[in-house]
């Protein structure tokens, strides 16, 4: 298969990472938007469960360690306290999604940053090199998880009010005949969801 002379890789990858993160970031704004219940950020199966704000205050912790000045410090800053991001001091939804949005912003700040070249460079966390490139790998199973585990909560505290954030139930059929009615075409899997977001 000959690649196409304008297909840059790097390029390539960093676009898709931004997008997949997009996605997976409005999927935890669009579970906010459901929760209109205070109480709901901060309820837990057990005692054993974390609750929504202590999910978002683990990401936000990570995500400000992990992004910070990625090329001139340890990934785990000596100032993060991971143990106590698994103890809740928030009172309020707006505290939780204040820091939600402080930990996307800090990491999309430095993605925004980084060049194909980056990619390559090396960065440490716990003193163990990362390739640029491992490091976001890392994020994208890592982020996607807590979100999938926020989105759960979500739907289980709405029930029968739940809005679905994909395709709805008994609706896969319906959604891939439209699908096989247009052209192929290449195209990254989260567009028509972030274009949809912004409308």
């Amino acid at each position: 298969m000959t690649i196409p002379p304008f297909f840059n890789m790097n390029t390539d990858y960093l676009s898709g990472a931004k997008k997949q993160f997009a996605y997976y970031k409005q999927l935890g704004d669009k579970t906010f938007e459901q929760l209109t219940n205070t109480e709901a950020f901060f309820w837990q199966y057990n005692d054993e469960s974390n609750s929504i704000a202590i999910i978002v205050k683990h990401l936000w912790g990570n995500m400000l360690s992990r992004w910070t000045d990625i090329f001139t410090t340890d990934g785990e800053k000596e100032n993060r306290f991971r143990d106590t991001e698994f103890e809740n001091d928030a009172q309020t939804k707006e505290q939780v999604i204040e820091r939600w949005n402080a930990g996307w912003q800090c990491f999309f700040d430095t993605l925004n940053t980084l060049t194909p070249e980056d990619l390559d460079r090396i960065i440490y966390i716990r003193n163990e090199g990362h390739t640029v490139l491992d490091a976001i790998n890392r994020q994208l199973a890592h982020y996607p998880y807590h979100v999938g585990q926020i989105v759960f909560i979500g739907k289980m505290l709405q029930n029968q009010q739940w809005q679905s954030l994909s395709i709805p139930r008994n609706k896969s059929n319906e959604y891939n005949q439209e699908k096989f009615a247009k052209s192929k075409t290449q195209t990254h899997f989260t567009d028509e969801f972030l274009n949809n977001n912004e409308k």
